[in-house]
Order: structure tokens, then C-alpha cells, then sequence
């Protein structure tokens, strides 16, 4: 005689409860608290450095300055042009990076390994050593291509665009390879048995790559762009270390903003006001592209 699912359900509820308790408490104490403090903070006027000023509730006074300021609206218009550029380039380098190491060749294992050596250094270095190539007195671009001729050699960080440039590159040549691991991980369930097909029927290779190829990859690029997206909107340290946002504001993201509001300025309420308005960017877009990738794996389940 078999448990009804109701009575096994009503047995299993304690031990799966238990089960999660720690990651649910883990997820608590160090995601959601920080979040609601945060958002609580905000709705305060604090400054660090003057605390016979008291915290004085405020409301949404730091959000509307927010909407207000310049500075803000500059920060935006970097962050948002650093994710869109950033993203674009991870995503189509990726892609290449997994299609060529999805080939069977002699070293692939090795080749593999090789692209995973950037993803794995940590931030904080790959900027350091960006910041090396391109330093006006003994970088690694002007030696290579000036050389001795030392009174030609370029100050590339204090150009604004040219800095914009270099801050991409340097995390796209981080972060690619892991847009490629996610990529590859699709390619490889794709079954051969459709390019069988697509070659019996004369599908030459851009062919088979645009019909067969693009579309059952669609779900792993989706999840490749939510996360990269989600990091790029989140960048700092490569900033912080290579060039404080500057020249001018060329390169000051709103994480950055954030933090020399809060740590620079001493400004606790309006800086966690910013902090607050990034997380909420990046949720919104989560669920969208969340919505989008449920339903892309939806469509292919019924397919």
C-alpha cells in the first residue's frame, strides 16, 4: 500500500525545509538585509563626516536630487554605453571562441585551458597589468609601436575616448571566455544528426550555421547575455584601478559615482539613494531577459 502524495508531502515538508534553511538564511542575512538597509538608509540625510547632524528622515528627497543631477545623469550614460558595447563584443567573441574550440583538433584541451587564463585572473590584476601596457612613459603599446622614440609616445589614458576604449577592451578580453563556456556548453547539445541532415540535403556551412546552429543556441546566449549584462552593470574595480573615472568623467559609471559619493563625500544617504537605483536597473532587466529566456526554453521544449 502506497502513501498518498498529500500524507508523502505533508512527511517531506519538515526535511525539505531543513534542507534549505541554510542557503535560505545565507540568502537573508547577506543579500536581502543589505538591500533592505540600504534602501532604508537612503531615505535619510547622513553625512559621515558631520554626525552632530544627525539622521533625519528625508523620504524620497534622495532620489528626486538624483533625477536632478548631472553628474548622476553622466554616470548613466557611461554605464549604459560601457554594458551595451561590452556585452555586444563578449557575446559575438564568444561565440567565435566556442565554435572554434567545439572543433576536434590536436591541443584542443590545451587551447581550452588557454582561453580560460583571463576569465581566471582576478580583476583587480588584469587591471593593473591594462593599465601597464597602455602607461605614457613605459607602456607595452607605446614600446611597440614607437619604440626608442620616446617623444612620440601617446598618453592613451588621458585621452576620453580612447580611455572608454581601452577600459572595454580590457573587459571584454577578461570576460569573453566565460560568454564562450556558457555558448559552448549549447553547442554542445545540439545533435549531430541535423547537420547529417542539412549536408544529405546540400546545406553548405554558412547554411547549416544560420538554420541550425543560431537558433538551438539562442537559449545559451540568452543566459551568456543575462550575465554579462548584469556584470557589466556592476563594474568597478576595473575603474577604480585604471582610472579613478577619469579623464573628466570619460569613464565614471554609476558604481563608481556611487562609491565617491558615499566614501569620498561622505554623503551615507544620497550614495546608498545611488546604490539602490543600480540594483533596481539591474532587476529590471533580470526579469526581462528571465522572461525572455523562460519562454525561448519553453518553445524549444515543445519543439
Amino acid at each position: 500500500m502506497t502513501d498518498s502524495p498529500r500524507l508523502t508531502r505533508h512527511r517531506d515538508g519538515p526535511a525539505a525545509w531543513m534542507m534549505v534553511a541554510p542557503a535560505l538564511f545565507i540568502t537573508l542575512v547577506f543579500a536581502l538585509y543589505p538591500v533592505l538597509d540600504s534602501l532604508w538608509v537612503s531615505l535619510h540625510h547622513i553625512f559621515i563626516g558631520l554626525p552632530m547632524l544627525g539622521r533625519s528622515f528625508i523620504g524620497l528627497d534622495n532620489y528626486l536630487a538624483l533625477l536632478r543631477d548631472p553628474a548622476a545623469h553622466q554616470a548613466l550614460f557611461v554605464t549604459l554605453a560601457f554594458v551595451v558595447l561590452s556585452t555586444l563584443l563578449e557575446l559575438a567573441c564568444g561565440l567565435v571562441i566556442a565554435l572554434v574550440i567545439h572543433e576536434h583538433f590536436r591541443g584542443r584541451g590545451l587551447v581550452r585551458a588557454a582561453i580560460l587564463i583571463p576569465w581566471a585572473i582576478p580583476t583587480v590584476v588584469a587591471s593593473q597589468l591594462w593599465r601597464y601596457i597602455f602607461n605614457d612613459q613605459y607602456g607595452f603599446a607605446n614600446l611597440l609601436l614607437f619604440g626608442d622614440r620616446i617623444t612620440e609616445y601617446v598618453p592613451w589614458l588621458a585621452y576620453p575616448t580612447v580611455t572608454f576604449g581601452i577600459i572595454v577592451l580590457a573587459d571584454v578580453w577578461k570576460t569573453s571566455s566565460f560568454a564562450a563556456l556558457l555558448i559552448l556548453a549549447g553547442l554542445q547539445v545540439i545533435p549531430d544528426d541535423l547537420y547529417d541532415a542539412a549536408k544529405v540535403d546540400g546545406a553548405n556551412l554558412w547554411q547549416r550555421f544560420r538554420h541550425i546552429t543560431l537558433p538551438l543556441l539562442k537559449p545559451a546566449m540568452l543566459l551568456a547575455l543575462l550575465f554579462r549584462t548584469m556584470d557589466a552593470f556592476r563594474v568597478f574595480d576595473l575603474v577604480f584601478v585604471m582610472t579613478q573615472g577619469g579623464p573628466g568623467d570619460a569613464t565614471q559609471v554609476l558604481q563608481f559615482y556611487g562609491y565617491q559619493t558615499l566614501f569620498t563625500e561622505g554623503r551615507l544617504g544620497y550614495g546608498s539613494a545611488v546604490s539602490v537605483a543600480v540594483f533596481l536597473m539591474i532587476l529590471s532587466l533580470s526579469l526581462v531577459y528571465l522572461r525572455a529566456i523562460g519562454s525561448s526554453l519553453l518553445e524549444r521544449g515543445r519543439t
